[in-house]
């Protein structure tokens, strides 16, 4: 699942982005309302986590103007008022659920899980598919014609990642922002072993190759 979390308290988001990634989930932050609104209308993301606070743009206005432009992703709107009635403003803008500040872990993972699965089924990421392979989201899982891949959660990652940018030419840079993110002390060759990790497993066998490099650019999957 991928989640974008728009969060201007940059210690919170920090520590969210680390719970999320504990379930294998692949996080993006913005710290603003004018970013997450730019970064929610290019698509891509499972579930987006919302707080109403925002400089630039509140969460309100954000969800507001996604819901109008006609971008779908499930929100979950975060906030320190208890108001019922900024509870029925964030609702009435488009927002799919509401916790409130301070929050339990469990609640908000079991909130984001429900609203992947209410996304999923609207459009039909659960499952990404290219060629004879197929990656089941939910269920963490991938095969290849009649192959079961084990995969470890980077590797998980990474390959959902180019499934869902298919036929797009990702860089390095863009791989270690969406996958790696705050673990940015790594190696630069991080990426290109994982992808030689990659290709062992998904490509090895098989006739026709799925990952691709783009030398000087980057890398592709496309069947």
């Amino acid at each position: 699942m991928k989640i974008l979390l728009a969060e201007d308290d940059l210690r919170l988001a920090r520590a969210v982005r680390r719970v999320f990634e504990e379930e294998s989930y692949a996080v993006d932050i913005v710290a603003d309302g004018k970013h997450a609104l730019d970064m929610a209308s290019d698509g891509g993301f499972d579930v987006m986590v919302l707080d109403v606070m925002l400089p630039e743009l509140d969460g309100f206005e954000v969800c507001k103007r996604m819901r109008i432009s006609g971008v779908q992703t499930p929100v979950l709107m975060l906030t320190a008022r208890t108001d019922v009635q900024d509870r029925v403003k964030g609702l009435d803008a488009g927002a799919d659920d509401y916790m409130v500040k301070p929050f339990a872990v469990t609640e908000l993972l079991a909130r984001v899980r429900a609203l992947g699965r209410r996304g999923a089924r609207g459009n039909g990421r659960d499952q990404l598919r290219a060629g004879d392979l197929t990656l089941d989201v939910s269920r963490h899982s991938a095969v290849r014609g009649d192959r079961e891949i084990e995969l470890t959660v980077k590797e998980f990652q990474l390959l959902e990642l180019l499934l869902r940018h298919q036929g797009q030419v990702l860089s390095r840079t863009q791989i270690l922002d969406h996958v790696w993110q705050y673990d940015r002390d790594f190696a630069s060759n991080v990426v290109d072993i994982y992808i030689h990790y990659l290709r062992n497993k998904i490509d090895k066998g098989f006739k026709a190759q799925l990952i691709h490099t783009v030398r000087g650019v980057g890398y592709t999957l496309k069947p």
